[in-house]
């Protein structure tokens, strides 16, 4: 008998409260932040939610005015957060991001190391509420802010593995938080490996396998168990490999101006899990990741571009 489940998307990660700058150039010439949230399992989680999914976002924060902000953000996203712990003892991370006016990557600093999410472990994944989804979303980014979160990380892909759910995976690197390239590089592609669809982009790709077309670093994945692979290629749009639909590329959406590339994978990962579970075809799936995509790079902070559901239905995806 199949467990009943309570929730479409299953989380676990770090949120932390984001500080925008003002005006573009180095962070030290701002003089006023933008509040946002940040977070790659929480901006998907957030998108996910405006398309109508019921989500549930397992995370840690500190009681400081920041964790308050996030969690009170979260619950009106309509995000269930019973399993998000409050830790007077611990502290929330934050990061401050930069402005640029050139379509490139804008510069982040983080400050997380020791954050309340950090001490996350095996013992905080509970498995009852975790199987009472129909599907876990991952990110490379919470198993890389300790050991003990990485552990917490391929536990909750093994229970869900387990109980026949399904599983994504974005490879979503930061290679700051590991130790060294070659240890990220090799619990990436141990954690692709437990999941059934595997979302990298073309740059993360040639890291992680050594590979420079996307064919190839989709075969990579799929030899190693992945139904589905795509690949992300930016503006070019994306490359799809999978066990239903075969191979194909869809084409990327034209933007008028690209204000902040950050979140732009986040709304790709929202779009394409979405689509996926409520049944559409792969490439109906990566359409719509493209669309969300497309959209998240031309606002200024990671969520203002994922879109309601009726934003969706009007652009007919």
């Amino acid at each position: 008998m199949t467990e009943p489940t309570a929730f479409d998307v299953a989380l676990f990660g770090e949120a932390m409260l984001l500080l925008v700058a003002d005006r573009p150039g180095p962070l030290e010439n701002a003089e006023a932040f933008y509040k946002r949230t940040a977070g790659a399992e929480t901006n998907v989680a957030i998108g996910l939610s405006r398309l109508g999914l019921k989500v549930g976002w397992a995370s840690r924060l500190g009681t400081d005015s920041m964790g308050r902000y996030l969690i009170a953000t979260m619950k009106a996203e309509g995000i269930d957060c019973s399993h998000v712990i409050c830790d007077p003892a611990q502290r929330t991370g934050f990061q401050f991001k930069g402005r640029v006016t050139d379509g490139s990557d804008p510069p982040v600093e983080y400050h997380r190391k020791g954050s309340a999410a950090s001490h996350m472990g095996p013992a905080d994944v509970d498995e009852a509420w975790l199987r009472s989804a129909r599907h876990l979303h991952a990110t490379g980014v919470f198993p890389a802010i300790s050991d003990t979160s990485l552990q917490a990380a391929l536990k909750t892909m093994d229970v869900m593995r387990a109980a026949g759910r399904t599983i994504s995976f974005d490879t979503n690197l930061r290679p700051t938080l590991w130790p060294s390239t070659d240890t990220m590089r090799h619990w990436i592609n141990e954690l692709a490996s437990r999941a059934d669809w595997v979302l990298p982009g073309i740059e993360e790709g040639l890291l992680l396998t050594g590979h420079t077309q996307p064919e190839d670093v989709a075969r990579f994945y799929r030899e190693r168990g992945a139904k589905l692979v795509v690949v992300k290629l930016g503006s070019e749009g994306a490359y799809y490999d999978s066990d239903v639909a075969g191979t194909g590329r869809i084409e990327g959406f034209p933007v008028k101006e690209v204000v902040d590339t950050v979140g732009a994978g986040d709304g790709f990962a929202a779009g394409v899990v979405s689509a996926l579970l409520e049944g559409k075809s792969v490439p109906e799936a990566v359409r719509r990741g493209a669309w969300i995509g497309a959209r998240a790079v031309q606002v200024l902070g990671d969520t203002e571009g994922l879109p309601t559901r009726a934003e969706l239905e009007e652009a007919g995806l």
